[in-house]
């Protein structure tokens, strides 16, 4: 993983740094020697992978909406950074339903602030703004979407994230084309899990917190198929793209799709059994509702782009995603929650050079 050389003292922002993906990151790039500054608002779970490893405490930790223009103005005033990741958001399908409103104020006019802080910047070389695989206009097709498929989304979430990718396409294309504009792409991943995740209305913090508790798993929607996978998969995927962008490859400020291979796909319910069988505990419940929201039901992802192109590829296997995850979950209350990530993150980029050759 030679390309994280790339980040060694250099400075970086990342919003939504208090979230589950942003405190993984967060933690990953301290480690590897950058220079790390968050913006984001408060955690939302005193057991988060943030809290609960202290990054906050070795990091410049900003605490902001990324609505507010101004403080955010104000953020890259003070820091300067050269890199900058975007995951701050609204992330909830369901929630987006009960508070549509700001869930597209978060979503795509938060998306513009960054944008606009972005080029307004003298010091910013490189960006890589998060959204998320639902962007695309779901057609519940069997292939995988493509990054110059439509964009869409029958839910509000969806199609806040679909709008974010517009914008940034329609940004870059306006406002980033002289010699010395920084260079900005959007990543799109999918299903991502791991340690540290407590969010409701998500597949494996639900499963968690009914293993911990002792009680029956209730699963909505188990015929639903997603391309899970390890949250370092799509974060060594988004270090990657910065690193290239930081480095002047202007070819690749564009969309891009991490996501594991078609036959790491699984349903539901093929996930939830392969959780059950490694942890060797729980049961579940089929607690699916004829009027719920609407969610979609098939969605996979094309990654032959960033195979090709970026030489990136997923590297985990469903086995091993769950048992990394598993044990995340299964230690963290035992174990310093710090040195835990650390370990898988270092188990990561082993397994990475061993099956990259890199």
């Amino acid at each position: 993983m030679g390309f994280l050389n790339t980040y060694k003292g250099r400075k970086v922002l990342v919003t939504g740094h208090t979230g589950f993906k942003g405190g993984w990151l967060s933690l990953w790039l301290h480690h590897i020697g950058a220079d790390v500054t968050g913006y984001s608002l408060d955690p939302e779970h005193p057991e988060g992978i943030f809290v609960l490893s202290d990054i906050g405490k070795k990091i410049k930790d900003y605490r902001g909406d990324i609505r507010d223009v101004n403080r955010l103005a104000e953020v890259f005033t003070n820091e300067k950074p050269e890199i900058v990741f975007h995951l701050a958001a609204q992330p909830l399908v369901l929630d987006s339903y009960n508070n549509p409103m700001e869930t597209f104020e978060t979503n795509i006019m938060g998306t513009a602030n960054v944008l606009k802080a972005i080029t307004d910047s003298s010091t910013v070389k490189a960006a890589v703004m998060i959204t998320t695989d639902k962007c695309y206009e779901n057609r519940e097709q069997i292939w995988g979407y493509r990054e110059n498929d439509a964009m869409g989304g029958h839910d509000p979430y969806s199609a806040s994230k679909g709008a974010a990718e517009l914008i940034i396409s329609s940004w870059r294309r306006s406002f980033c084309n002289k010699k010395n504009s920084p260079l900005i792409a959007s990543a799109r991943a999918g299903n991502v899990i791991g340690g540290g995740d407590w969010c409701k209305n998500r597949l494996v913090p639900d499963i968690m917190r009914a293993i911990l508790n002792n009680k029956d798993i209730e699963i909505r929607n188990p015929s639903a198929t997603r391309p899970w996978q390890h949250v370092l998969e799509p974060l060594g995927g988004y270090l990657v793209l910065g690193a290239a962008l930081y480095e002047g490859h202007s070819e690749f400020a564009s969309g891009w799709n991490f996501g594991p291979y078609p036959n790491e796909i699984y349903s539901v319910r093929r996930l939830l059994e392969k959780i059950l069988e490694v942890s060797g505990r729980g049961a579940w419940i089929d607690k699916s509702d004829v009027e719920k929201k609407h969610e979609a039901n098939i969605l996979t992802l094309d990654i032959t782009k960033a195979n090709i192109k970026l030489k990136w590829k997923p590297i985990l296997t469903i086995n091993e995603t769950i048992e990394m995850t598993l044990e995340w979950y299964l230690k963290f209350k035992d174990e310093s929650v710090e040195a835990l990530s650390l370990k898988q993150i270092e188990f990561y980029k082993e397994v990475w050079k061993l099956r990259n050759g890199n």
